[in-house]
């Protein structure tokens, strides 16, 4: 995975979700959780690359970066929960996935219970 789409059309595998674009700079997509309109995903272009920023548990955000070279900290995001996945073909898709759904898990609305 190298492109915008691809990475869009990867979260967009995800129920309930969409992309939104709510900044200024059309660089960047985000994509959301319809229920809570929660971000999981932060795709854009930085230094010539596609990048996309994903929430991590925090215990394995060092995890990943010391096992792949193409994560590192959150771009403009909480360094203990955000990792920025660098798309330069280096790291392999079923891990760029597998960031991808434990973001959108750790995002995702809460269901509530009847009282």
């Amino acid at each position: 995975m190298t492109e915008r789409k691809q990475a869009i059309d990867a979260c967009l595998t995800f129920p309930n979700v969409y992309e939104d674009y709510p900044f200024d700079d059309f660089n960047w997509t985000v994509m959301r959780h319809k229920g809570n309109k929660k971000a999981f995903a932060f795709i854009y272009r930085h230094n010539g690359q596609m990048k996309i920023n994903v929430k991590a548990q925090p215990f394995l955000v060092e995890v990943w970066q010391r096992q792949y070279f193409a994560v590192t900290s959150g771009y403009h995001m909480n360094k203990r929960h955000w990792v920025t996945i660098v798309l330069d073909d280096t790291l392999p898709d079923d891990v760029i996935l597998q960031l991808l759904s434990d973001s959108f898990e750790l995002t995702k609305p809460t269901i509530r219970l009847p009282r």
